[in-house]
């Protein structure tokens, strides 16, 4: 039985036996087609067997908030050092106020007051927290200021109103007390003279615990340097020493949300002060064939991957992109090998030397393509581009905006960020029909520290009045009725004009203020409520802030983990496209019945 199987698997294997020998029965057509290509002009050339590496490195220890100054000398004298390890790059520019803003926040106010009674609790000296309550209660707003605000609010009050310590309120009495190292004086004023002696050495433990966590639980600052109000968003600098010189990369259109390398150019004419030495490291490698899925198989009987198939990528001529591709898994894919690099975040990295031992023993240096096509080479990936503003009208100019273009740098973002509700959206839009622009607040932050829907808060408004007025109805017109004129419709109060006005020969739109003109319309004009929008300061954009498809910018609360496991709770900012043209409704010179 086993010789039968033997011969009857010899059969099969003779009838394909001319197929897998694949024989050229034209073996010189096709040497002759080889050296019509050119394959026989090819130098003889061993596989890499080893590479020898040598990286040159430093941090960036500078760091600058802010566009770049008409003076260079004033934007050194405004940096800082930066330590990468400590905070991460993204928090630094970002972080604004978290709990400064125009209003009162309660949200803030009681849970840093509840937290006080908690550390009181673990102190075992919780019974003294009724004194704190007593000396910074969380009042009730008045009658007027309630008015202004909304239900959510007016209910998380109803709560907490009387019931817990204003915690704003005791950290701006205590603060000062720790700062000057005087937190035991509290003990001489009432109602706090009336604590043991014997609890006093735990009441001021637990304060100063307190007084640590409200310092530290939000990473901010006084004020957000960074933030451009009239460009929405941010701009900064970091700098750090090279083999060439000090390298100033500056970030002058960084929009948030995630910062990486291709947000910076770099402008060799600045200087921000960096100082420290480049350290070199030298080390050996074995270098590894660039393997990826779909790869063309080195050996004629091997089967690829179907998963990934090149050869049904859709194409036209002009579409070069996928051309390329396809032309570089296919042809070239299996010509580029891989030497390991470790480059320590927030640092800037250079290529010394690279020496490669192929399999013939030869030791060859590979140069930067730089060094062997110039400064135009068209070979460049992960190169920081020279800053655009940098002038290039001479040869000089133009050989210092190519210095740094062999410097990789990678820069402390992080990965992956917790991001919260939005606490604030506005939408920037063109509105065709009344020939203006518009920034629509569709959230704010209430004074709960909850996001407040601007269209749910105009309706509820318009519900009030039409029950003041008595009339939830407008009166029907009769025949007799002369028709009513009206200067201009009225828009919801979330509605803020962007005007266009002329500065110097440029367009830019200016934040401008409407009347309220509709009937039953409250007194007054029409104001922003958010801090995106800047009521405290004029707001002037460049006409080209605002284009055809718009803009939308937010604000929200951000949660990471750092590279040293520290945690980074901030506010920041973001700017994305927005989504189209819009309408406002205002119409001027109305008759109506």
């Amino acid at each position: 039985m086993p010789a039968k199987v033997q011969f009857e698997l010899s059969t099969d294997c003779s009838e394909m036996q001319d197929g897998l020998q694949a024989r050229i029965h034209d073996p010189l057509w096709f040497l002759a087609r080889q050296r019509q290509f050119g394959e026989f002009q090819g130098d003889d050339a061993g596989s890499p067997a080893a590479a020898q590496l040598e990286v040159r490195s430093a941090p960036i220890t500078r760091s600058y908030f802010g566009p770049v100054p008409g003076d260079p000398a004033d934007m050194k004298t405004g940096a800082v050092d930066y330590l990468h390890q400590n905070v991460p790059l993204e928090t630094l520019v970002e972080r604004e106020p978290a709990r400064a803003s125009s209003q009162h926040n309660y949200r803030h106010a009681a849970e840093a007051g509840l937290h006080l009674l908690r550390l009181l609790e673990s102190q075992s000296v919780g019974i003294h927290g009724k004194l704190f309550q007593n000396a910074s209660m969380l009042n009730a707003p008045n009658e007027t200021e309630r008015q202004a605000l909304d239900g959510d609010t007016l209910r998380f009050l109803g709560v907490m109103a009387g019931r817990v310590c204003d915690g704003l309120q005791l950290h701006a009495k205590l603060a000062p007390l720790s700062q000057e190292g005087r937190l035991s004086d509290l003990f001489n004023e009432p109602p706090f003279d009336g604590i043991p002696v014997g609890d006093r050495p735990p009441v001021i433990q637990a304060m100063t615990a307190w007084l640590a966590w409200y310092d530290t639980l939000f990473s901010q600052n006084g004020e957000n340097t960074s933030w451009l109000r009239d460009r929405l968003e941010y701009a900064f600098a970091v700098s750090g020493q090279t083999s060439d010189g000090e390298m100033v990369m500056s970030a002058p259109e960084y929009f948030g949300g995630h910062l990486d390398w291709s947000s910076f150019v770099v402008n060799p004419k600045l200087s921000l002060g960096a100082q420290g030495d480049v350290a070199s490291t030298t080390s050996s490698f074995l270098p590894t064939p660039v393997s990826f899925k779909g790869m063309p198989s080195p050996r004629l009987w091997e089967l690829e991957d179907a998963n990934v198939n090149f050869g049904k990528i859709e194409a036209d001529p002009q579409d070069l992109a996928r051309l390329l591709l396809v032309e570089f898994a296919l042809v070239f894919g299996n010509d580029w090998f891989v030497v390991p690099v470790e480059v320590e975040v927030g640092t800037l990295c250079q290529i010394g030397s690279l020496i490669v031992t192929n399999t013939f023993g030869e030791r060859l240096l590979v140069s930067h393509s730089l060094k062997v096509d110039g400064s135009q080479s068209p070979w460049r990936m992960f190169g920081l581009s020279p800053d655009p503003r940098l002038a290039t009208t001479n040869g000089q100019d133009s050989e210092a905006a190519t210095k740094f273009q062999d410097i990789f740098f990678l820069p402390p973002v992080l990965g992956v960020t917790l991001e919260g509700k939005l606490l604030e959206e506005v939408l920037l839009l063109r509105d065709e029909m009344a020939n203006l622009a518009w920034a629509v607040e569709r959230i704010v932050e209430s004074p709960a520290n909850s996001p407040l829907d601007r269209f749910e808060a105009y309706q509820e408004t318009r519900r009030r009045e039409e029950q003041a007025s008595g009339s939830n109805s407008a009166p029907v017109p009769t025949p007799t009725t002369p028709p009513a004129y009206r200067l201009g419709t009225s828009v919801p109060d979330y509605w803020i004009p962007l005007l266009p006005v002329r500065d110097g020969t440029a367009i830019r739109l200016k934040r401008g203020q409407l009347p309220q003109t509709g009937p039953g319309s409250p007194e007054g004009t029409i104001a922003p409520q958010g801090l995106i929008l800047d009521p405290a300061h004029d707001l002037l954009l460049p006409d080209e802030e605002v284009p055809r498809e718009g803009a939308r910018v937010t604000r929200c609360f951000q949660f990471t983990r750092w590279i040293d496991g520290g945690t980074h709770l901030w506010i920041g900012r973001r700017k994305q496209p927005g989504r189209g043209e819009g309408s406002s409704g205002l119409r001027f010179d109305i008759v109506e019945p």
